[in-house]
């Protein structure tokens, strides 16, 4: 067998393919209930669970993609936390490599916009470009988070305009942030803390953008073309890229921001960088990368894409 493993924020999804044929056996549980960031620590944790899926087969390979491992040195410090407990080949990459993996795109640029925001893309194996991941307080721009931040400011201009409640966005932002009043905008966003629980209200965006909110199509369009400008910043630092495959739970869900970002790349970069939405499940990049490792190629998945090019 082949496993492949998404380590995302929220969960992780490990997958074991028969190589001979057969049904893929799939995994999923909470990435808190067992990531502790310390590497050995996770690696043991992870080989744990790949022994019980795989109930005694023997493995050809591991493919791990993972959040957070944002530099080479990361991604080999994982690495060698597993190496150091299995034989087993194995290569450890950001998980936002995984979807232009999963779509045959080797080498090229993988745009996360979930939680957070990522552009990441591997020109060769000695050779890692990272843009953004700089979580929701200063960057994350086109995340969910990053999103909600934005309203929030925008909002707080519009109302230093001398604007006030009626606009669609502004009354999204109060209804779902539960806001008591005009001075406490801020404040009610800073005490929510986490990125994960800042996400959870951008849906209130698109929402004021479909009633007609001209604020809100601001945010989403400039989100969109946030997350155009970090692929652009891979492509201007070399990467050579000719595809930027877009996935994640905000961009896959929201056409709005997704054609904002095919329209700012495809502006950014004179058309040269295809861009390809992703709507499968970035584990089968991570049997992908396992599958390489072998010379042996992955079972076709059942990935779902579109693509502006």
């Amino acid at each position: 067998m082949i496993v492949g493993i998404d380590i995302g924020g929220t969960k992780t999804h490990l997958r074991a393919q028969p190589l001979a044929g057969g049904p893929d056996r799939d995994l999923l549980v909470p990435s808190s209930q067992w990531r502790t960031r310390n590497w050995d620590q996770d690696a043991g944790a992870l080989l744990a669970m790949v022994d019980n899926l795989v109930e005694g087969a023997p493995l050809a390979a591991i493919g791990i993609g993972a959040h957070g491992c944002d530099d080479s040195a990361e991604c080999e410090a994982f690495r060698s936390a597993f190496a150091a407990r299995t034989g087993t080949p194995l290569s450890v990459v950001n998980d936002a490599e995984l979807m232009p993996l999963a779509l045959g795109f080797a080498e090229q640029i993988g745009v996360v916009a979930g939680t957070g925001s990522i552009a990441v893309c591997r020109p060769s194996p000695q050779s890692m470009l990272v843009a953004g991941g700089w979580g929701w307080i200063i960057g994350d721009e086109g995340s969910a988070s990053g999103l909600v931040r934005e309203a929030v400011r925008a909002v707080a201009r519009h109302f230093d305009r001398g604007g006030g409640r009626g606009e669609p966005l502004v009354e999204a932002i109060f209804e779902t942030l539960q806001v008591p009043s005009v001075p406490r905008l801020g404040s009610t966003l800073s005490e929510l803390r986490s990125a994960a629980t800042v996400g959870r209200h951008a849906t209130a965006i698109f929402q004021a953008a479909e009633a007609g909110s001209a604020l809100a199509a601001t945010v989403i369009r400039e989100g969109g073309r946030a997350l155009a400008e970090m692929a652009a910043l891979l492509d201007a630092r070399g990467a050579g890229a000719r595809h930027a495959v877009a996935g994640g739970s905000v961009i896959a869900a929201q056409p709005l921001l997704w054609r904002a970002f095919a329209a700012a790349l495809s502006e950014a970069t004179g058309g040269r960088i295809a861009a390809h939405l992703f709507t499968g499940d970035p584990v089968e990049g991570a049997c992908r990368l396992a599958a390489s490792l072998t010379r042996i190629p992955a079972a076709d998945g059942a990935s779902s894409a579109s693509a502006l090019s």
